[in-house]
């Protein structure tokens, strides 16, 4: 017999990923390489560092070479063997999650998936997902809760059809439309110099520590809206989750920054807490109807962009 083709090789090598490789594995190494560092990774998964450190590990021994340059201080930069095989990684899942949500006499359904940016999600999910599965009874609805990063990620590769967010970062690729406007808050404590005030300029804010997000996009978008009055505050703390920022500001931490505002007057941890509407007309931002792409999209979608349309504007 002659040597076996090229094509029968790489067979043989794809299968043979695929009985060494779990899809656990594959979701874990396509998280590090959406959110560019395992700490991102391992928050948004809700798993530990080392396991996803683990299973990178397994994965490149198995492959035989690295998926990631890793660099101190730097984030992991996808080599180029690496993008590709999450780009395949990325179409095996989706065909797995496609399987799962076939019905039992083997059709499928339609399917449509929304995504909703972290902080936006306590406010606008649910009622966005009634709306849509009441308009769209023949369609199944699922969701992703993610950063403004791992929402531009999923709309790229289609993991996301919609996501209802900010539109901080969004280049001339993606089609928006605009829900909303959103004004940011400061959030204090009752005895604060500035609480008795029906709102507070970002010139007031200036001359106080600062309790921004520590999500990127959104800690830099506050510090933007500082230097366009030519001022470089203080931050004091950059908290993981709003909640958080809430309990600092009402234990007199600072003053937290946010678009987001609860109606509650208390923080978590029960201490009472005055939001005050930040004033300067240019901080507004507004809330969008995101997806990938800028031509004509198909009936579902449109569909399901009419209806958020409805209900939030």
């Amino acid at each position: 017999m002659g040597k076996p083709s090229v094509q029968v090789i790489s067979f043989k090598a794809r299968l043979n990923l695929m009985l060494y490789i779990s899809l656990r594995q594959y979701e874990y190494v396509c998280a590090i390489g959406r959110h560019g560092s395992l700490s991102a990774a391992a928050q948004n998964l809700n798993v530990s560092q080392p396991a996803l450190s683990n299973a990178l590990t397994r994965v490149e021994e198995h492959l035989s070479y690295p998926l990631f340059a890793r660099r101190r201080g730097a984030a992991m930069a996808l080599t180029p063997q690496g993008r590709s095989f999450i780009e395949e990684a990325e179409a095996l899942l989706a065909s797995a999650a496609r399987l799962e949500n076939t019905t039992e006499t083997g059709a499928a359904k339609a399917r449509l998936r929304l995504g909703c940016f972290v902080d936006l999600a306590p406010f606008l999910l649910a009622r966005a997902l009634r709306q849509l599965r009441a308009e769209m009874p023949d369609v199944a609805i699922t969701y992703r809760v993610d950063s403004f990063q791992g929402l531009i990620s999923g709309l790229i590769d289609g993991r996301i059809d919609l996501a209802v967010t900010y539109g901080l970062s969004m280049d001339a690729s993606f089609t928006r439309q605009t829900l909303f406007m959103s004004t940011p808050n400061a959030l204090l404590t009752p005895d604060h110099p500035l609480a008795a005030q029906r709102n507070v300029s970002l010139t007031e804010l200036a001359t106080y520590p600062l309790i921004l997000s520590e999500e990127g996009l959104s800690a830099q978008h506050v510090l933007g809206l500082f230097r366009q009055i030519g001022v470089s505050p203080m931050v004091a703390h950059r908290a993981a989750s709003l909640e958080i920022q809430r309990s600092l500001a009402a234990q007199g931490e600072g003053v937290a920054i946010s678009y987001a505002n609860p109606p509650a007057d208390v923080s978590y941890d029960n201490m009472p807490l005055r939001s005050l509407p930040i004033s300067d007309s240019f901080a507004a931002e507004p809330v969008v109807l995101a997806r990938h792409g800028t031509g004509p999209t198909d009936a579902q979608t449109a569909a399901a962009e009419r209806a958020l349309i409805r209900l939030m504007k």
